[in-house]
Parts: structure tokens; sequence; C-alpha cells
């Protein structure tokens, strides 16, 4: 893997994920950030936000440019483009109780997990303890509490796992088989997300590429977990940041440094001031 940036003649299409790469240690958007997405916006280059996150919580962070910017909410469930609904990809129901059903097994046995029904409108849970209603709230800005996830009154996106340990916990190994065919992808250190067979998030942006006319060559990727993997292999120019996940480091062709210490941004201004990011055909990403 290559420690230097890429010198792409053009660039067309930024895609990042947020926790981890784009936000801070503190979960917020660097304020650097906000005059570069003025160039890119200028140069009509497309900016992808890339998340497992709820569509309305990342609407949040960017309260006020939303419909200047993509979204590939939800792992690639859930494809907002600069405010048009670009594409939904439900979990059949009976698959995603199924998959519940297994969760509450887990529970009785004594494993503490909390399950997070993921809709389009609004993301629904049927825990309700303060401890795990905090890690719900970080990343759905709109939540339901449902008596039984049965009531859940729209399909699933995603079904998204919280464990209290680790979500790469070996015991929860049978939960993790129990969902297939779904996909099941560790996204974070305590998540575990469950999403339609073959949907990520490099589905979705090949997509997105392929409405737009915008080549693999033409696109920068960053990412740090392991929900971010597809989506590199989608970018000729894939960054890993410094502190992401061993297998992240190995798959992407650049690395990045720190979300810590602003990486997406000074990667992003580096490609600004040599001139890499040249005017794209407005006609194409209109």
């Amino acid at each position: 893997m290559h420690r230097f940036l890429p010198q792409p003649e053009n660039v067309r299409l930024i895609a990042t994920d947020m926790d981890g790469t784009l936000l801070d240690t503190n979960g917020a958007i660097p304020s650097g950030f906000w005059p570069i997405l003025d160039e890119l916006q200028r140069r009509g280059i497309t900016f992808v936000v890339a998340s497992g996150r709820q569509y309305h919580t990342l609407v949040r962070l960017f309260e006020g440019r939303e419909q200047e910017i993509s979204f590939i909410a939800e792992n690639g469930t859930h494809v907002v483009h600069k405010g048009a609904e670009f594409s939904t990809s439900p979990i059949r129901r009976s698959a995603a109780l199924r998959i519940i059903e297994a969760v509450r097994s887990h529970v009785d046995q004594g494993h503490d997990l909390g399950a997070v029904w993921c809709g389009g409108g609004s993301a629904y849970v049927e825990r309700t303890d303060a401890a795990f209603l905090r890690e719900a709230d970080l990343y759905y800005a709109r939540l339901a509490t449902v008596d039984r996830f049965e009531d859940a009154p729209e399909d699933a996106l995603k079904l998204a796992i919280f464990a209290t340990g680790s979500a790469d916990d070996p015991e929860l190994k049978d939960l993790r088989s129990s969902c297939a065919p779904c996909q099941v992808v560790v996204s974070a250190q305590h998540w575990i997300d469950i999403m339609p067979p073959d949907i990520n998030k490099g589905v979705a942006l090949a997509a997105m590429q392929h409405r737009l006319s915008i080549t693999p060559d033409e696109t920068v990727v960053f990412g740090d977990y392991l929900n971010d993997l597809e989506m590199l292999d989608v970018a000729s120019n894939s960054f890993a940041m410094a502190n992401a996940h061993p297998e992240v480091r190995v798959r992407a062709r650049y690395v990045a440094p720190p979300n810590s210490a602003h990486g997406v941004l000074r990667v992003l201004a580096e490609l600004v001031d040599n001139g890499s990011l040249a005017c794209a055909d407005e006609s194409a990403v209109a």
C-alpha cells in the first residue's frame, strides 16, 4: 500500500465514511471542512457521505447543505442524491423478524444485546433502558419505541445490533450465522449491521457512479472500518485512515492521516492545492 497522495488528473466524485474518518474524535465535522466543501461545489464535484448512520442523522450533521451533497446511509440501503431519493433496499420482513427472534434468544441466554430496526422514516427499538438509548441516540436522530418489532410500521432497511461487549465476540458467531442469507458486517467496536444480501456501501457507490457516468479513476474514497471495504474497491484512489482497522489498511491503496489529525481534510486540501480536482462536467452531475 502506498503512503503518498495520488495525483489523479481529474477527480469528479469524493466519498467519505463518517465515524473514525471525516468526524473528529468528538464526533464532529471539523470546521475546516466547510471551505473545502465550498470549493468542491464550485468545481462541480459530487461529494458523498457514506455511513452506517441513519439518513436523518446525517442530514442533521450537514444541516443547510443537504441539498448540495449525496448520502449513502444505512450502509448502502438508503441512498439520497442532492435531496432526491436514489434507492432503498429493505430486508424481507419475514427475514428481519427471524433475525430479531435470534437476537431475543441470545438475550435470553444472557448476552447483553440491543436491536435497532432501521426504517427509512425512523428507527425503532424495543429496549428502553437509559444505557442502550444513549448509544442508539448517537446514531439515530429519529428514534421511536415499539412494544415489539412486529409492530414497526415500515420495513427495515437495516438491523443494527448493539453488543455491550465486543461485536467480534466469538460467542456471537451463532447469531451472525443465523442472519444468512442477509449480509452481516461489524461496523464498529460494539455494533453489528445486518443488511439485505448483496447490498453494501460499495454497491451503492457503484450505482451512483454508473448513474452519473463517473469512473473509479475519477473517484476518491476514505474509510476506516469493515463496512467500508467494498467502497474502497470501486475507487482507484482509496484511502484508509491511519487509525483504520488492519483489514481496511490492507485493502486501500493509500493511507491518510488519522481522523484525530483531520486526515480527510488534509488530503483534500492537498488535492485542491495541487490542482488535481479538475472542474467536472456540470451536465453529468446535474
